[in-house]
């Protein structure tokens, strides 16, 4: 049995040309995805995420440049055509978008859809295939799944037709499921039943799940290891419990303290709030990308002039900040504490 990982990303890069330049969605970021391990991929919008899974699975538009390595099961996947790509869409590797109404077409059935993922892999029969439309519907945890598949995708609710979405993902048996913010725009309540779905076909599939998403309470209880993204790079990764309560770079440290808690009495308290914008991705600040925001960076030298690279700072920990050993100790509730004074 080989110990490769499932997904091996190395080195990728994705530019799109514009009118006003090259935009670098995705600057060189490497990592893995093990079997039956879930990896969260957390950042702001605009950091990458996205872009990532649309580059490994090659939906990316004709004049989008991508370079690096990714390998499925020691396959290069980068450079393949979509005749070759294919087969393993749905089928080895399936996507969760995160607009579930657009995904649908509204003049078929939400049953009829979900089979004809089924179809697009295999031969079967219409009422085998019915039959696991319905269970699939069943697992995801839709109520009357036999009587919902006939219906239209404006019939059912927002967090139906995303339990649905991820029912059509499902459909060929993945290895991997990419979930790309499979919550976003749902309440809480929703939120949490999405979630919970997403443990259980895990649990019972023992499927691997990239789980996308810019809010890191979403990755807390279901993450093995989180990515956190920033202007398109890996700037920390690591075992969730790593990220949680030993962060080592900045931007983890302010994602964590602007996170509500019901654990701590914050009533009258304002949260925390990571200051100013995002940076163009046109145009890069030189050095660390976060360092026009980030409240411990040393200027000029070596914040804003030299790029940090993404080392070790525990075991399967990485951070890329030049002065992560001084972030040892430092809490979210500290860093809320010092913007309040």
């Amino acid at each position: 049995m080989s110990d490769a990982p499932l997904l091996e990303v190395d080195d990728l890069r994705v530019e799109f040309t514009t009118d006003d330049g090259i935009v670098t969605a995705v600057d060189g970021i490497s990592f893995t995805v093990e079997d039956h391990e879930v990896l969260g991929v957390v950042g702001e919008s605009g950091s990458g995420k996205t872009v990532t899974a649309l580059a490994i699975l090659g939906l990316l538009p004709k004049k989008t440049t991508v370079t690096g390595s990714a390998k499925w099961r020691g396959r290069e996947l980068i450079g393949l055509g979509d005749k070759e790509l294919q087969p393993l869409r749905g089928e080895e590797i399936a996507i969760v978008f995160q607009d579930a109404l657009a995904s649908f077409n509204p003049v078929f059935t939400i049953g009829s859809q979900i089979g004809e993922a089924i179809e697009v892999h295999h031969e079967i029969a219409s009422k085998d295939r019915d039959e696991r439309v319905v269970e699939l519907l069943d697992l995801v945890g839709i109520p009357n799944p036999r009587q919902r598949a006939d219906q239209y995708p404006h019939e059912f609710s927002g967090g139906m037709r995303q339990r649905a979405m991820i029912a059509m993902a499902l459909a060929n048996d993945p290895a991997l499921l990419i979930a790309d913010e499979p919550t976003t725009a749902l309440d809480v309540t929703l939120q949490a039943q999405v979630l919970e779905v997403l443990e259980r076909i895990q649990a019972r599939t023992r499927s691997s799940i990239m789980l996308i998403t810019h809010d890191l309470g979403v990755v807390a209880g279901i993450a093995d290891r989180i990515a956190v993204m920033y202007a398109g790079r890996h700037i920390e990764t690591g075992p969730v419990d790593q990220i949680f309560y030993e962060p080592r770079h900045p931007y983890t440290l302010g994602l964590l303290a602007s996170l509500p808690r019901l654990d701590r009495k914050t009533h009258g308290q304002k949260l925390y709030r990571i200051t100013g914008q995002p940076p163009s991705l046109i145009e890069r600040p030189p050095g660390c990308t976060f360092h026009p925001r980030c409240e411990f960076a040393r200027l000029p030298e070596p914040c804003a002039t030299v790029v940090p690279a993404l080392e070790e700072v525990d075991p399967s920990h990485r951070a890329a900040c030049h002065f992560s050993e001084g972030l040892v100790g430092l809490t979210p509730e500290r860093l809320r504490e010092g913007q309040r004074a």
